[in-house]
């Protein structure tokens, strides 16, 4: 019975890991769909910058629409380059968890002479999880950014186009709002 204990202890052990190939696997498919959805954006503003690029005088701040357009792509340029790195970090943590799981065997059956090895494999991919991440929270406040520009440029616009008294009305919600995120 002591060898069957042993047994379980071993592939419990070996299991664990999985728990964290899981969430590799979590942020590898959400990077990804992030990444798309950054290209998918790159090429419609891309269009849209070759659009203004050709003679489209008299259309209402059209110097300031191109460098928001050119900011827009500059950020985006910067996120797509920190999400491929974020999903080769995460491809890498979940090869160093695999192996960790394959070194809690292995040890297993070698005996305790190398027991610190899947400890080092399990620390190294929790620290590539947790650098992954890092680089997650900076692609974020570089969508925040983007997003933000292109919210004050459109308020900008809409202060061309809409009724005076309605731009009024909502610019100290406005004020409000952009001192309360500063």
């Amino acid at each position: 019975m002591n060898a069957l204990s042993s047994s379980l202890a071993v592939l419990t052990a070996m299991i664990t890991p999985a728990v964290l190939m899981s969430a590799c696997g979590t942020l590898i498919l959400s990077t990804t769909t992030r990444l798309g959805r950054v290209v998918d954006r790159v090429r419609s503003l891309s269009d849209r910058f070759e659009e203004l690029a050709r003679d489209n005088e008299g259309l209402e701040l059209l110097e300031e629409r191109r460098a928001v357009i050119f900011y827009q792509l500059d950020k985006l340029t910067s996120r797509a380059r920190l999400l491929q790195r974020s999903m080769t970090v995460f491809y890498l943590a979940l090869g160093i968890f695999v192996s960790t799981s394959v070194a809690i065997g292995i040890v297993a059956l070698s005996g305790t002479q190398y027991h610190w090895i899947p400890v080092v494999f399990g620390l190294l991919g929790a620290c590539l999880l947790f650098y992954g991440s890092a680089l997650l929270i900076i692609e974020a406040r570089l969508a925040l950014m983007s997003v933000t520009s292109e919210m004050d440029f459109l308020w900008r616009l809409g202060q061309h186009y809409a009724p005076a008294e309605l731009v009024e009305q909502y610019k100290p919600r406005r004020q409000r709002f952009k001192h309360s995120h500063d």
